[in-house]
């Protein structure tokens, strides 16, 4: 990979998010680890809404993340995470993430989510039932 995530997708999921003081750096800017949290925050609720996901049974882990930076985003910023599906694999599939702090683009990243048998912790097929929920939601994985 160049260092450069894949063009953006169209989005079918936003969700808006507030930025806490504690996420600030000195120089009033959020801290760049935070924009993972942000996009975890995004890729939680994805879950629960499309997926069914409660809290206790997210059987996945992120396998890569990558984050770039396009301009800071501040307290005062109304803050929205948008979130794809953009590839679906065998065990695994690929999120991306458009974060919007008043509109304008102030980051982009992508994760690679891999499903784990919660007993092997090893790799296993995502599940058929999770495959038809994110075809429908996600008209380009057709």
């Amino acid at each position: 990979m160049d260092g450069r995530l894949s063009p953006m997708p169209a989005f079918a999921y936003e969700i808006d998010l507030e930025v806490r003081f504690r996420d600030l750096d000195p120089l009033g800017h959020v801290n760049h680890a935070v924009h993972a949290s942000y996009c975890e925050q995004a890729r939680i609720r994805y879950l629960r809404d499309v997926l069914g996901f409660t809290g206790d049974d997210v059987p996945m882990v992120v396998a890569n993340l990558e984050l770039d930076y396009r301009k800071p985003i501040t307290f005062d910023d109304d803050l929205t995470v948008a979130v794809a599906v953009t590839t679906l694999g065998e065990s695994s599939f690929t999120m991306a993430y458009e974060l919007r702090a008043d509109d304008e683009t102030a980051a982009t990243a992508e994760t690679t989510q891999v499903v784990i048998d919660p007993e092997t912790h090893r790799p296993t097929p995502v599940p058929t039932a999770w495959r038809e929920r994110l075809v429908d939601h996600e008209p380009a994985l057709d």
